[in-house]
């Protein structure tokens, strides 16, 4: 069988303010194969961000053991791990996330330009991936000129413009009408099967969770079923 891109043994997380204590993930064991796109799903509180933000690098975790690509988490360094998501991960968020005084080709390339490409080649990638999502006719307006649905292609766009292994998406259809977020699950979906890249998505919603390949449900910090 083929190496799994994503794989956490016994991972745990405690969340620590003053005398409370909240034990978040709870020995956690998930492997995801390349080109899948899972949904994890559970009641608010359960954990499902938490793993995913632990997973991706995004933040740190108590025990265990997280690899990527076959690369273990904590043998890297915070500039290894910045360095690896960068260039091997993208993000779609409920909250959208862009920059509102620049417009949306500018909200694309700018992962790029951070990466160090060339502002050329990043214009050229950026509008690449806004056709990509079907937005190359809105790629110069800004966020505040864009309908929810818009924005969150805008997100979709700067998430795959790096060609990664994995996106991440959280909650990414939470902020949008039903019509809209078909699209955008239509959209993600789409893009999963033609680019094979790996998608993880946390949702609540059972309709964004059909579209995937396999649904992972977890409660109180655990994994009950994937």
């Amino acid at each position: 069988m083929e190496q799994p891109i994503i794989s956490a043994n016994s991972v745990q997380k405690w969340f620590r303010n003053g005398k409370v204590e909240v034990h978040a993930l709870r020995g956690v064991d998930i492997a995801v194969q390349p080109g899948e796109m899972v949904a994890i799903m559970g009641p608010s509180g359960c954990g499902k961000t938490t793993l995913l933000n632990c997973l991706s690098g995004l933040d740190e975790f108590d025990d265990g053991e997280v690899y990527i690509e076959g690369v273990r988490l904590s043998a890297m360094n915070d500039r290894e791990r910045t360095r690896h998501r960068a260039q091997r991960m993208g993000f779609i968020f409920q909250t959208y996330n862009l920059l509102p005084v620049i417009t949306a080709v500018e909200n694309v390339e700018l992962p790029l330009l951070v990466a160090g490409m060339r502002p050329s080649a990043a214009r050229k990638r950026a509008l690449e991936a806004l056709e990509q999502v079907g937005l190359a006719n809105r790629a110069h307006h800004r966020p505040a000129e864009l309908s929810g649905g818009e924005r969150q292609r805008v997100t979709v766009a700067r998430a795959l413009v790096n060609n990664p292994a994995i996106v991440w998406a959280d909650e990414p259809t939470g902020s949008l009408d039903s019509k809209t977020a078909d699209e955008i699950v239509t959209l993600m979906r789409t893009l999963n099967q033609a680019l094979g890249q790996t998608f993880v998505v946390v949702t609540h919603d059972p309709d964004v969770a059909a579209a995937c390949n396999r649904i992972i449900h977890m409660r109180d910090g655990r994994i009950v079923y994937a």
